[in-house]
């Protein structure tokens, strides 16, 4: 058993609904708190010196200087495991170019997929890997990871083979999803349809075989795949026993709302999302997961995060990391910067990156520090928690605790 502390501050998050809109009086601050912990649970959290008198036996951790102390945060939404950069893409679309341009120049996602095919292993566990510690630099303990830039069996494969590994090298929690239907790749002989079935009847199977993912993604869009086939895929899906999230309504709307139908966890993106689909989104029990790394990286608007939490719907903010549209992989300065435009107050931006992002990936463990709760926590060297958000990134985590061990 062990007391860490003392802290200037410590921001519990305890009590906090799981849906709609939060003042930032509705936070639980504990002055001169300490986080007791033992056998990676919390098991106690108040006062530091009230702490040591009740737990007389119990080891002490001591933390120097002013910090403070809040739940680790979740990322609910990566593709960190890909080969090759996408740099030049970036420039050209900031040069006026166009999707296609891009793509017709040799850039895109077929790129990505092209670049981690021709990767090994042992190159994407490398890459991978170098993403998971910067996300755990930023208090980040628990991360979704994507396939998607494989799209045949052996490269797809390939992929979830990668993140299960890497799970053996990180204390951070890997959440891997199967996101084969990312797009059609080119060198598919079929239509959509045909490349939904090959999916269902070639890499899942598979994926449950060698218990890769428990999770299943697909990207509803014109660019990619159409509504109802979608829906179909899906469907049988999760009859196979697969979990569903969607990649919707980045830039056309409607597909939220089979999201919803189809009880997907998450629906993310949401940028085109029309307004009778965020009161739909909204009431169901289907996750909105705002992705502001992705409006940051291609000039778009942001997810109508603020209308969402006021329809009382559970809003979650994951960095999408990924070598295209959001390069960026900094969760903190992208959730900073989506309060400022969307208007959200610390409490909810907080909300987002802890229990309300963990519960769409079925985790309901962490993201609190109260009793019973995943010993998971991130300090930073400050006597105020809000110059995390006001600092917009720049203020580091000082030290990251995972089942109540720094590491």
């Amino acid at each position: 058993m062990k007391i860490t502390g003392p802290f200037k501050q410590i921001i519990t998050l305890a009590n906090l609904p799981l849906r709609g809109k939060l003042a930032d009086e509705h936070l639980e601050i504990i002055e001169n708190g300490g986080i007791l912990s033992e056998n990676g649970k919390i098991v106690d959290v108040g006062n530091f010196n009230g702490l040591k008198t009740a737990y007389p036996t119990a080891q002490i951790e001591n933390i120097t200087g002013s910090q403070v102390a809040l739940p680790a945060f979740t990322d609910a939404h990566t593709h960190i495991c890909f080969g090759g950069n996408r740099a030049n893409d970036f420039a050209m679309r900031n040069a006026g170019k166009t999707y296609l341009e891009i793509a017709e120049s040799g850039g895109g996602i077929w790129s990505s997929v092209q670049h981690t095919r021709a990767a090994s292993e042992d190159e994407l566990l490398k890459t991978t890997l170098e993403r998971i510690h910067f996300l755990i630099s930023l208090g980040i303990t628990t991360i979704e990871i994507k396939s998607g830039y494989g799209l045949d069996v052996e490269n797809e494969l390939k992929m979830l083979r990668v993140i299960k590994k890497a799970q053996n090298f990180t204390k951070a929690t890997l959440v891997p999803t199967c996101l084969s239907a990312h797009l059609k790749p080119r060198d598919f002989e079929g239509d959509n349809v045909e490349y939904l079935q090959y999916i269902l009847n070639e890499i899942l199977p598979k994926v449950k075989e060698e218990n890769l993912a428990k999770r299943v993604d697909i990207f509803i869009e014109k660019s990619a795949f159409q509504p109802e086939e979608s829906r179909n895929f899906l469907m049988k899906a999760k009859e196979m026993g697969f979990e569903i999230t969607v990649h919707a309504d980045q830039f056309t709307p409607g597909s939220s709302r089979i999201a919803v139908e189809v009880g997907a966890k998450s629906a993310d993106h949401l940028e085109a999302t029309a307004d009778e689909d965020i009161d739909f989104i909204a009431s169901s029990e289907t996750v909105a997961i705002a992705l502001p790394g992705a409006s940051l990286g291609l000039g778009e608007k942001f997810s109508p995060a603020r209308k969402i939490l006021d329809k009382n719907g559970i809003l979650a903010i994951a960095s999408d990391w990924n070598p295209g549209s959001a390069p960026m992989g900094n969760l903190i300065t992208q959730a900073s910067i989506l309060a400022t435009f969307e208007k959200l107050s610390t409490a909810e931006v907080l909300a987002g990156i802890t229990f309300r992002s963990a519960f769409a990936l079925g985790l309901e463990d962490r993201g609190k520090l109260e009793k019973g709760k995943k010993a998971d926590f991130v300090t930073f060297k400050t006597d105020n928690f809000q110059n995390i958000l006001y600092q917009q990134g720049s203020l580091n985590a000082a030290n990251v605790f995972v089942d109540g061990e720094k590491i």
